[in-house]
């Protein structure tokens, strides 16, 4: 299994929502930040959001902030990406990854990314 499964990802409409889950296997979540990055077809990877350990503080990028809504559920060893408002810009493969031992602006201080879910909004 991979240590880290992202799902959820799909098509839909500018406008629409989607909820994206991260799934973490052979460890615990709750001992780490959850990260959120994206990379679209081209462009260089880009933090989305952050979320600290135990239900600490949240981070958004500025692209995404009164938009998207991250939390986690350390019982059920998973973290999830609320989306809203979606734009067509917000197309990309989205990734979750851990922060250790918290959340960072830079993809360097995090692990490795999972295998990513595709987000597509598109008319």
């Amino acid at each position: 299994q991979a240590q880290l499964v992202e799902s959820g990802g799909g098509l839909v409409q500018p406008g629409g929502s989607l909820l994206l889950s991260c799934t973490a296997n052979g460890f615990a979540l709750r001992d780490y930040a959850i990260g959120w990055f994206r990379q679209a077809p081209g462009k260089e990877p880009e933090f989305v959001s952050c979320i600290r350990r135990s239900y600490g503080g949240a981070y958004y990028a500025d692209s995404v902030k009164g938009r998207f809504t991250i939390s986690r559920d350390d019982a059920q060893n998973m973290g999830y990406l609320r989306m809203d408002s979606l734009k067509v810009d917000d197309t990309a493969v989205y990734y979750c990854t851990t922060g250790d031992p918290d959340c960072s602006w830079y993809a360097d201080q995090f692990g490795p990314w999972g295998q990513g879910t595709q987000v597509t909004v598109s008319t």
